[in-house]
């Protein structure tokens, strides 16, 4: 009954794809939302070189969430063995860790998205030499991806509680 109430998939294999899915879609939304901000410093670095060093963070910063899945699916496969090739982890469990990296995962993707456009707009501050922090406005999105890579933990400490190896 309980491999037909979780498609024939055992606990580890739901932590796998859970902790995959979340570094897929971090990795997709930082590489989108890189390509846009690079996209418009690369334009303003064409006219100014000067400005690299203060265009690079703003660039750079969509990355994070591409990093954040990454840590979602590390701690996917080391809170419940699966790096240690424990396959025994509950179907039920392993469905719980599948749903506990979903917060990072979509909105990882959707932020880092998001962030690549406030980076691509901030920029703008850099090129026309305004002295108001350019990092700011991208930082205000960061804050929801960090919320979600806490959301995600705490699921996972949940679950691991719940299900002691």
């Amino acid at each position: 009954m309980n491999a037909d109430l979780f498609g024939g998939m055992g606990g580890a294999d739901w932590a796998l794809l859970g902790g995959g899915i979340a570094a897929i879609l971090g990795g997709i939304g930082s590489a989108i939302g890189i390509t846009i901000a690079s996209s418009t410093a690369s334009g303003i670095l064409s006219e100014d070189g000067t400005k690299f060093g203060k265009l690079l963070p703003l660039a750079a910063m969509p990355g994070t969430q591409g990093i954040y899945g990454f840590i979602a699916a590390v701690l996917a496969m080391v809170f419940f063995g699966v790096l240690d090739g424990n396959m025994s982890l509950p179907a039920a469990a392993g469905f719980k860790v599948f749903l506990a990296c979903m917060p990072v995962g979509f909105l990882c993707l959707v932020s880092a998205i998001y962030q690549g456009l406030a980076s691509a707009a901030a920029a703008g501050i850099v090129a026309a030499d305004q002295p108001a922090p350019a990092l700011i406005f991208p930082a205000l999105v960061e804050t929801y991806a960090v919320l979600a890579l806490i959301v995600t933990i705490l699921m996972m400490l949940s679950v691991q509680t719940a299900y002691p190896l």
